[in-house]
């Protein structure tokens, strides 16, 4: 067998090819792309005997992803993409020294599957739907993150010149179309002071009672409140409509993608039975997919989702002292989609209702017990999609309510 460490870059790979021994073959630095695979290859060639499979090349590398890792699974290599703390850990076994160099990456690299290959994962492929969906999933969570930092932006200017902006379009949201529209016509207090309730009620089009919200916003426009001197309110206003139109455009590639979204998740055949999930939509079941990929074989059990999931907790043990702590390194975008699956469950489904319940008698903070039920939530998803049957109540919360009978 050979033990290939790729220390990746943007534009180049730093590889290491070991024997089963651990002697240095070769040492290289490859251009990225179709020549880097290519020489990638005659390397790999002259080392693998004839009658050799390349299931025999074990690849180290620091990402999981992208089009070098897909090349090398194509050619029928076996690739291990390993976590950047795990490949630091690692360094430091081989050196106390602190030293770092891409050279030595690689070798600490192909050290570490040659050695460790049994504790690590390796990289299993999802199918092209499941990679669509994961691309565009993705890209709209980054946009709806995108949003909420500008808002963010934008309701600290308002607050630092216009604070009665705020007070009037809270209850329209910030980045809401007819916010943004009354910011843009009127960014400052001296110009929204001006507006007509017939401009207001123009900018609520599509809303219900129109009048007397219209009338309520003009009220608060009017109303005196403290400000900045008119150069500097003239500085805001032109940073505000900057944000407004920038959110604005955010709103409506946010819709372009949340249609994309929709129409790749309907094509996966798992569509239907994460759907049937309690607390799961489209979108957040579009996240639930993308993020844990359906290749199969790649959880051997439901606890192995569960661990990489993040719901899992981790137990730490010395002596007499037993502690359990919630598992900090995860996937955040995972977590973000179970958090918000078990927050709706909380309020759809009656078994997860009475399970979070029975979970706070027992004094646990909300964080944790909701923490408890996404966790347990897992395990069902896990069962359904081994089985690729819909979730049933009745099977899922068996445990639970024969301990309750009991």
């Amino acid at each position: 067998m050979l033990f290939v460490g790729d220390d990746w870059a943007e534009d180049h790979h730093d590889v290491e090819v070991q024997d089963e021994q651990g002697r240095v073959l070769k040492r290289v630095r490859l251009p990225e792309g179709m020549a880097g695979m290519s020489r990638f290859h005659e390397l790999v060639g002259r080392f693998v005997p004839e009658d050799g499979e390349p299931a025999q090349v074990l690849v180290c590398i620091e990402v999981d992803r992208g089009p070098w890792v897909r090349a090398l699974r194509a050619a029928g290599y076996r690739v291990f993409g390993v976590d950047p703390k795990q490949a630091a850990r690692h360094r430091e076994i081989l050196g106390s020294s602190g030293a770092k160099s891409d050279k030595g990456d690689a070798h600490a690299l192909a050290d570490m599957i040659r050695t460790r290959r049994n504790q690590l994962r390796e990289v299993a492929g999802d199918s092209e739907v499941a990679e669509a969906v994961k691309v565009v999933t993705r890209a709209h969570q980054t946009l709806l993150w995108e949003r909420t930092r500008h808002m963010l932006r934008l309701r600290v200017a308002l607050r630092d010149y216009f604070p009665a902006a705020l007070e009037a379009y809270k209850p329209l949201g910030l980045t809401s179309d007819a916010a943004l529209k009354l910011l843009v016509k009127a960014p400052t207090p001296a110009t929204a002071a001006k507006l007509t309730a017939v401009q207001i009620a123009a900018a609520l089009k599509g809303r219900r009672d129109i009048p007397a919200k219209a009338e309520t916003i003009k009220q608060v426009l009017r109303s005196e409140q403290l400000g900045q001197a008119d150069l500097v309110t003239a500085a805001y206003a032109s940073t505000v409509r900057a944000l407004a139109a920038v959110i604005a455009t955010l709103n409506t590639e946010i819709k372009t993608l949340e249609d994309e979204v929709e129409a790749h998740f309907g094509r996966h055949p798992d569509a239907e039975v994460i759907l049937s999930q309690p607390g799961i939509g489209v979108v957040l079941g579009a996240r639930v997919l993308a993020e844990f990929g359906d290749a199969p074989g790649r959880y051997a059990s439901a606890k192995a989702r569960k661990n990489y999931a993040g719901t899992s907790p981790v137990t730490r043990q010395s002596g007499k002292t037993r502690t359990v702590h919630a598992r900090f390194v995860h996937n955040d975008r995972l977590v973000d989609a179970l958090h918000l699956q078990a927050s709706c469950a909380l309020l759809h489904d009656v078994d997860a209702r009475a399970y979070y319940d029975q979970i706070r008698a027992r004094d646990v903070s909300h964080n944790a017990a909701l923490r408890q039920v996404g966790n347990r939530l897992v395990g069902i998803l896990h069962g359904c999609l081994k089985n690729h049957t819909l979730y049933d109540r009745a099977t899922a919360w068996s445990h639970r309510n024969h301990d309750l009978a009991a």
